[in-house]
């Protein structure tokens, strides 16, 4: 969507604060011995309270509230009462959401307790490169330009970046235009950023795989070389200087 006006802008922060609040405390809340759909339970528990409703329910009847990956599962992971997190998980949550007609997105892996199987380098480089990512984004800069600044310092961190997987539009509903903010650089994709546009942006970033495949689950993905995969995603709305970080209360950068 693109901010016109500022009730739009007071309505897209507010579903914002909603998954930003539930991821930040989905994180803090996570321990060995718990399972992945109590953990899930947490974060409704929190959705509810600012009224919004989960986002891949509304929009594709997800099994869950939010999407929980644990190591070498990428993304879309379906919360399970028989998946018990362990020191040391590299853990993934999405949290996206709608709240009086507006939808906001975001995500973050973290390892869980002690880094015991050495994931933490992926979690910060993928950290970093977001920011660097959101950082040059402006109105009028081409979207491959962007994912060809996320590939460059992946490749610098001796990572790669997942192709299938991307960034998207988001406001009025969980997926709009711009439908691809690729990774990379896509030579074919001649669409730029606009001002005031509402955008969710994500990095992708692993440890051997380029492409993800889908699980016979029908939802849960991972590497088609294997591997461990970080995200980070936050909601912004484009500027001509620095965009306005909606989702920034989640404190994945800190």
């Amino acid at each position: 969507m693109s901010i016109t006006k500022e009730d739009e802008l007071i309505g897209m922060k507010k579903v914002s604060e909603a998954v930003a609040v539930a991821l930040k405390e989905m994180r803090n809340y996570a321990k060995p011995g718990m399972t992945t759909k109590q953990l899930d339970d947490f974060g409704a528990g929190i959705l509810s309270d600012y009224g919004a409703k989960s986002a891949p329910f509304l929009t594709y009847g997800f099994p869950g509230h939010t999407c929980i990956s644990v190591n070498r599962e990428f993304c879309h992971g379906i919360p399970s009462a028989s998946r018990r997190l362990e020191e040391g998980d590299l853990v993934n949550i999405d949290v996206s959401a709608e709240l009086e007609g507006y939808w906001s997105d975001n995500g973050g892996s973290f390892v869980l307790g002690e880094d015991s199987n050495h994931h933490q380098n992926l979690v910060d480089a993928s950290k970093q490169i977001l920011h660097k990512a959101i950082d040059n984004i402006r109105g009028g800069v081409r979207i491959s330009s962007i994912g060809h600044l996320i590939e460059t310092e992946a490749r610098k961190h001796g990572y790669k970046v997942i192709k299938n997987l991307t960034g998207h539009g988001i406001g009025r509903s969980l997926h709009e235009a711009p439908n691809e903010i690729a990774n990379f650089k896509d030579r074919f994709n001649k669409v730029r950023f606009k001002k005031n546009s509402v955008v969710a942006i994500e990095t992708f970033i692993a440890t051997s795989s380029t492409q993800a495949e889908t699980l016979a689950n029908g939802w849960t993905m991972v590497g088609n070389k294997g591997g461990f995969m970080a995200q980070h995603e936050h909601t912004i709305v484009v500027t001509d200087g620095k965009p306005l970080v909606l989702t920034v209360m989640n404190d994945i950068w800190s």
